[in-house]
């Protein structure tokens, strides 16, 4: 990019010299841009094509990784049937899909707008427009897998669906960026496990595989951009960029199940709320998985202070 389209909040980028400086490596923009394009024309899905929506829903398989329940190591676990079992990891999965599919609007709203004023000649650019057609794909994929498995289309809680319409046409820079690849990487992290696994319904192996593997790309992306718009950082503008990402984190793992699973289950809603906030086999698998994550957003100056309250309550520390 050359200087005379150098605008005041891409000072950041090359601003090394004041504030802060994270503890991690940083590529140039264009050559990282580059890099993922090539990448996507190696490697890209259409999920209309690879999922075959078509094929039958096997009765003896879970929704996802039965011990991704929430409810997985309580009594009421050991007490459900094996049916029972599989009913409820299908009202789970279909939440978490619906979940994700809501985030990846909100993700290509802030691509969108923050592309809209640079030079589109840019591979920055050029590779930000690719994934939102990425992320239009995997929004009709996870839209089309719940409606597969005949669950409900869930989502956030209201409130917090409106609240995302706030996020959407407020946040910029680092936060939006910062907020988006931990939504992501918390998705990324169960989905590698549902890929793998036998045991899970082949339509939500093949959705979880093209989501990781394309979602790679974009990670790799949001944490270089998280990075180099950090650097340089005043304490001031670090303390705001770690409360919106916990904020962001905190109501995107609230959300990944909503209550109303467990009664469309046939599950007792009030015993089986009690018993999933208490359950400690959920809360280590989560904070175990995302380790990877919490390790990246402190190297980059986004843990400390309040945020790390917010980060416990989700069982992230």
């Amino acid at each position: 990019m050359t200087a005379s389209l150098t605008r005041p909040q891409d000072v950041a980028d090359t601003a090394t010299t004041r504030g802060f400086v994270p503890k991690v490596a940083l590529s140039d923009r264009e050559d990282t841009a580059r890099r993922l394009l090539a990448s996507v024309a190696r490697k890209s899905y259409d999920p209309m094509i690879e999922v075959d929506w078509e094929a039958p829903i096997p009765d003896d398989k879970y929704g996802m990784t039965p011990e991704w329940s929430t409810l997985y190591g309580t009594a009421l676990w050991d007490e459900m049937t094996e049916e029972q079992r599989i009913e409820l990891t299908k009202h789970e999965a279909a939440s978490v899909s619906s979940v994700g599919l809501w985030f990846e609007i909100l993700l290509m709203q802030m691509l969108l707008r923050d592309v809209y004023n640079r030079n589109k000649h840019s591979r920055h650019v050029q590779f930000a427009l690719t994934e939102v057609a990425d992320e239009c794909r995997h929004s009709v994929m996870f839209a089309r897998a719940g409606e597969r498995l005949g669950m409900p289309g869930y989502g956030p809680a209201p409130y917090i669906h409106r609240l995302g319409r706030l996020w959407g046409g407020f946040f910029r820079g680092a936060n939006a960026y910062a907020s988006v690849m931990a939504a992501e990487e918390i998705l990324d992290m169960m989905q590698r496990d549902f890929m793998r696994d036998e045991r899970v319904q082949p339509v939500t192996r093949t959705v979880s595989k093209i989501h990781v593997l394309e979602e790679a790309r974009h990670i790799r992306f949001a944490r270089e951009e998280v990075t180099r718009r950090l650097t340089g950082a005043s304490n001031l503008r670090l303390q705001f960029e770690r409360i919106n990402t916990a904020v962001t984190v905190y109501f995107v793992v609230k959300s990944m199940i909503r209550e109303e699973v467990y009664a469309n289950a046939g599950l007792d809603r009030d015993r089986a709320v009690a018993e999933a906030k208490a359950n400690t086999h959920y809360h280590d698998r989560v904070r175990k998985s995302g380790a990877k994550l919490m390790t990246f957003l402190d190297s980059v100056g986004l843990v400390g202070g309040p945020s790390k309250i917010l980060y416990k309550k989700v069982h992230l520390l």
